[in-house]
């Protein structure tokens, strides 16, 4: 009979066969009111699953990460009961659960509308509130279709006949609505108390246009109404910092259909790059690359050398020319080896640190573009580093402190780090994979930080580090990456002298701190919701007259300014003081100088900061101000 461990490390033992329930109640009444699931040896399994032999088990509650993946996993299910119940000619697809909520997708005769989400959302209150069993069982493959089929459930009984003959499938029934389902669930609907339904949008069966088009209804599920509230707060404050509305607001940029997923950039907006970019720059040098340029059009026979026709085909521009077929790059590392070919390379060289900000272009999808977050042409921070193997840790080092210092620059002090490996596609040897992943696992040791690991998110040619920002708000972003590679100096021929005058192959390590400039510019523009701090701010401040008489002096304090390295705009405008204050204020510039007579006479200004007065100041007091504001 089983003896169960807890993960306390104490056992309990029972005379016959228990199920999770029953070791939760044994534990106390409150325990087991409130599991939801059950990990038994590391499995998720449903609070009714019966352990019949010594095992490890712990009760899975609301307060764990897995307690809140299954109660919106059974939302899913809760919103497809309601539509049957109200709307039972729809057919029901497939319901995950994903970040922050779930989606379930339905066919139906004509489209939801508002008020359609209104009603169901109100039937899953109502069945949530009976708290109806949510119940397990198992059928044989052709059973399950048979029985999809009598309910003019189409869709499942053709999810079904995809997979292997053999299987016995689980279904879940609450009341009267049955689904398909890997589980687990929660026990009963009443332990479904915190939800919401956002939106419907069109998804294609399967993804694939050619199918039918389906209705997606989102919804969001929690644990807790607060958790609820601030979630639901968080989207009010993200849609308020959507930097497409505010890069036209701020006119920073534009898109436009001639040119999808390609940026058209503003005077103001190409400012904002050229401080960002003029930072990286200036930081580069100082940490020892060099910067280089290599071409926007290559031959395919590079691209097959390197491995990315064979692997990143779909996602390249082509063109053809006397004959030649040619490709935009992509990404920027191919051309780095040429220029590290040229010549023959000693180990005194190494390690060698081409930069270049590269322009790349990747036939994105039209459906996944996204502002300036997602987009066909961009820029990269792009370097790459040449190396012996001696050298690995001490670049990753230099790389992550230069890293650090440089999202700290900008205002983001809470990073993550994942560490990605092998993909299913992969170039080189499974003996180059290895040694290339614990490159970075020792190399990540040496930096003395924590980091999750991510089975098959590497590039085909080699594992990668990744830095995960968080923003304002709590997003997280992946910007930076550092790639261990071996394969690419293998199928490009780099070699350097060694010490032995032997030929051997540098280690390339691929690396960027931004990512996509274009990117990082709208994680930027979020994050400070378009109020940027003075250094990257397009426009620093503006001087105002009161009245013409004040014109003058108010032109010479920008010179002044302009003088000391400021960005600064006049506005003489025979436009009422108050008028001017609003209109910039809308603009979120960091500061707005008033002149008026008294300042004139007295040669001061009036300033205002962002929400604050302060008041009179002579011109070298402000300028001191400034100066301390801008990076040491």
């Amino acid at each position: 009979m089983p003896d169960i461990r807890l993960p306390d490390g104490s056992v309990r033992s029972f005379d016959k066969p228990v199920s999770v329930h029953e070791v939760a109640a044994s534990i106390g009444t409150g325990l087991a009111r409130a599991s939801l699931a059950g990990r038994v040896d590391g499995r998720l399994v449903d609070t009714s699953h019966v352990i019949d032999r010594d095992a490890d088990l712990a009760i899975i509650t609301d307060k764990d990460a897995d307690g809140l993946s299954i109660i919106r996993h059974s939302t899913a299910h809760l919103l497809a009961y309601a539509v049957k119940e109200l709307f039972p000619e729809a057919q029901v697809t497939i319901g995950p659960e994903i970040e922050n909520g779930f989606y379930y997708d339905f066919s139906y005769k004509r489209p939801f509308t508002p008020e359609d989400l209104v009603a169901i959302e109100k039937k899953m209150g109502e069945l949530a509130k009976k708290d109806i069993p949510v119940e397990r069982y198992e059928l044989p493959r052709d059973e399950a279709i048979a029985y999809f089929k009598s309910i003019g459930e189409h869709y499942k009984a053709e999810i079904i006949e995809s997979i292997p003959q053999g299987e016995v499938l689980s279904l879940y029934r609450e009341g009267d609505f049955t689904d398909l389902c890997r589980g687990p669930h929660v026990p009963s609907t009443g332990k479904l108390k915190v939800f919401k339904l956002m939106k419907v949008a069109g998804a294609y069966w399967r993804g694939d246009s050619k199918n039918e088009m389906l209705q997606r209804v989102y919804g969001t599920a929690w644990a807790k109404k607060e958790d609820l509230a601030q979630y639901l707060y968080m989207l009010e404050e993200a849609e308020k910092r959507d930097h497409r509305k505010l890069g036209k607001q701020l006119d920073l940029f534009h898109l436009q259909d001639e040119a999808p997923g390609m940026v058209f950039w503003h005077p103001k907006g190409w400012q904002l790059w050229q401080s960002v970019e003029q930072y990286m720059r200036a930081t580069l040098a100082e940490a020892g690359y060099q910067e280089i340029r290599t071409p926007m059009v290559m031959d395919r026979i590079l691209w097959e050398k390197s491995g990315h026709w064979e692997n990143y085909r779909e996602n390249m521009f082509t063109t053809e020319s006397e004959k030649r077929d040619y490709a935009v790059k992509p990404m920027n590392c191919p051309g780095h080896v040429q220029v590290f070919n040229q010549g023959l390379r000693s180990y005194r060289d190494l390690p060698l640190r081409y930069a270049e900000f590269g322009a790349c272009h990747r036939n994105e999808p039209s459906g996944a573009l996204h502002g300036i977050m997602r987009v066909r042409g961009f820029v990269q921070d792009d370097a790459h580093i040449f190396c012996t193997e001696e050298q690995i840790i001490d670049e990753a080092k230099a790389f992550n402190e230069l890293t650090m210092r440089v999202y700290r620059q900008f205002g983001f002090d809470n990073v993550s780090v994942k560490l990605s490996l092998r993909p299913e596609k992969y170039s080189g040897t499974l003996e180059a994979w290895d040694r290339a992943e614990n490159g970075l696992r020792e190399a990540l040791r040496a930096c003395g930080i924590e980091w999750e690991e991510l089975p098959g998110e590497g590039a085909f040619y080699g594992p990668k580090i990744e830095y995960h920002i968080k923003d304002a708000l709590g997003r997280s972003w992946q910007c930076g990456t550092l790639q261990l590679d071996y394969v690419l100096p293998e199928r490009l021929g780099a070699e350097y002298v060694a010490e032995d005058n032997s030929r051997k192959r540098p280690v390339m390590l691929h690396r960027a701190i931004l990512g996509s400039l274009e990117r990082f510019l709208g994680i930027l523009i979020e994050n400070h919701a378009g109020a940027f701090p003075l250094w990257l701010a397009p426009v620093q401040m503006v001087v105002m007259n009161i009245t013409e008489a004040q014109a003058d002096y108010a032109a010479s304090v920008v010179q002044t300014l302009k003088k000391q390295g400021f960005r600064v705009e006049l506005d003489l405008r025979n436009e009422k003081i108050s008028y001017k204050i609003r209109e910039h204020s809308l603009q979120k510039l960091p500061y707005q100088i008033i002149v008026g007579d008294k300042e004139k006479a007295d040669g001061l200004i009036a300033v205002r900061a962002r929400g604050e007065d302060l008041g009179q100041l002579t011109l070298d007091d402000f300028v001191a101000r400034l100066k301390a504001e801008m990076p040491q």
